[in-house]
This record gives C-alpha cells, structure tokens and sequence, in this order.
C-alpha cells in the first residue's frame, strides 16, 4: 500500500508539473511550434541508455552515480540509466521527453540544457548542505535514473507559470507544485518531492534575479 501511495503522489506531482507547463507555453499554440530538438536528444540518449543497459550487464556498474565508485562522469552518465524496470524507464522517458519539449518551448534550448544540468548537479549538494535527505544515498536504486532532472525542470516549468500567470486558478496550480513536494518529502521521504521544492525555489531565484537585473536604471530628479 505504501509503494502504490508513493507512486501515486509521484505521478500527480508529474501532471500538475505538465499542465504548469502547458498553461505557461500556452495549451492553443502547441500545434505551430518547432520541433524541440534539445528534447529530442534528451529523450534520445535516455533510450540509448536503456538499450545499453539491455546490451550489456555492466553497463549500470560502470556508469552508475555509486559514491563508493570513483569516476566524475558518473554523475551525467547515471541520469541515462534507468533502475526501476521497464515500467519505470517509461515513465521517465515519456515524462522527460514531455517536460524538456515544454521547456524548450518556453525558454530556448540553451536554458532547457542550463536547467536540466543544474537537476543533475545541485540537489544533492543543497540538501547536504541544508542538512536534507540523509546526505548522499546509499541506496543502490537512487544510483541512476533521469526523475530527478526531470522533476527539478518540471518545478521550473510551475515557477515559470506562477510569475506570469494573472489567473487565480494558474496560480494555484502552480503553487500547488512546491506545496505537494514538500508534503511528499515530510510523509514519504519521497525524493521527487524534495528534488521539486529545490527546482521551483532556485527557479524562483534565477527568476527575481533576472528581473532586477532587466530593470532600468533610475535617474536621480533634479
């Protein structure tokens, strides 16, 4: 019971991030736009990571994020292993290709990549910083998988709505984000949600800084 609530709220998180980005993007213009072709690769190499898996058996030892392994690409090249069966490596696959094709849509390819790294990157250090999860995992399972890039990109996507949206009901869709991450991160312990309070508060961050900056200079009045 508790793994299907568990994934329950991790597939709800998901679809408030989706629909964030669809109300960001705009729900009536997906037909005209380009192909995205950063969420394309993503999505590409993501499979191709699975293939490899299925090719060869070593292929998660070698390239997994295990911190009793040395080797610094493990960090980018365990985001395209998938550790949670068939089942799950459609699921972040499919979600993956849907979140970085929204962002792309959004801000450009050049941000999506920016975003998408710092999913890789900067989680796992803020929260042992901030004393958070435990610090680095020694469960095997949270040694790969793209989830928590995509979630942290998919939590931008609901800041991206909650700064330009002039709708109550946007507003409290992407307000509810951060607020469902969190409750899923203080009842299950469930890493997507933490991953998805990081994603919307440093968005949230780089989205203030951007402003401040693109504000005119004031003249003193005479």
């Amino acid at each position: 019971m508790g793994e299907v609530l568990f994934n329950v709220t991790t597939a709800a998180l998901m679809v408030l991030m989706v629909n964030s980005g669809l109300g960001a993007v705009g729900r009536d213009s997906l037909r005209g736009r380009p192909i995205p072709w950063v969420a394309v690769g993503l999505t590409v190499l993501t499979v191709g990571g699975v293939a490899l898996q299925l090719c060869w058996s070593g292929a998660m030892a070698a390239l997994d994020h295990d911190p009793a392994k040395t080797g610094w690409w493990r960090v980018f090249t365990s985001v395209f292993m998938q550790n949670g069966g068939i089942a799950g490596a459609a699921w972040n696959i499919a979600t993956l290709a849907a979140v970085a094709a929204l962002a792309q849509w959004l801000w450009g390819g050049r941000l999506t990549v920016a975003f998408f790294l710092a999913g890789i990157l900067l989680p796992e250090w803020i929260d042992t910083l901030l004393g958070l999860g435990g610090g680095p995992s020694t469960d095997p399972r949270n040694f790969a998988g793209s989830s928590g890039a995509t979630y942290f990109l998919g939590a931008a996507l609901a800041l991206a709505l909650l700064a330009h949206t002039r709708t109550t009901k946007e507003r409290i869709l992407a307000i509810s984000v951060p607020a469902l991450g969190l409750l899923m991160w203080i009842l299950q312990e469930n890493g997507h949600g933490l991953v998805s309070v990081d994603g919307f508060a440093l968005s949230a961050l780089v989205w203030a800084t951007r402003r401040r900056l693109s504000r005119p200079a004031t003249t003193p009045q005479q």
